[in-house]
């Protein structure tokens, strides 16, 4: 199984620049609470390194504009949203058919903290 992390953050240099900015100015307005999860002002969490190095599953991180470009602009589509896939790229599937909401914008600005998001994404070989 993929899982796919879309962003609510554009992506490119400056709108990382821009990004940082934000975060450290105005942390409670970013708008990306995701990134806020996962990520400090300038660099992942170690916690959030360690749970990448130890699933078992694949994982795509993508801005919203790569997303889009990637696998379309989907109807309704609020960001961030994490989404899981079972299309293989190797065999030319449409990558887009699959695509399940596995937590949804609402679910992910709910969360708590860090350690709530792990619980939440599956673990192992499910």
């Amino acid at each position: 199984m993929k899982i796919i992390f879309v962003y609510n953050a554009e992506s490119g240099p400056i709108n990382t620049l821009l990004d940082i900015g934000h975060k450290f100015l105005r942390p409670d307005t970013y708008s990306c609470s995701l990134c806020s999860l996962t990520h400090g002002v300038l660099r992942e969490k170690e916690a959030w390194q360690q749970y990448r190095a130890a699933t078992e599953h694949e994982l795509e991180f993508l801005h919203k504009d790569e997303f889009e470009e990637k696998y379309g602009k989907r109807a309704g589509q609020t960001y961030p949203v994490i989404l899981r896939s079972s299309a293989s790229e190797d065999l030319n599937e449409d990558l887009n058919k699959d695509l399940e909401v596995l937590l949804a914008t609402e679910e992910i600005n709910a969360l708590a903290d860090l350690e709530e998001l792990m619980r939440r994404l599956p673990s192992g070989g499910e």
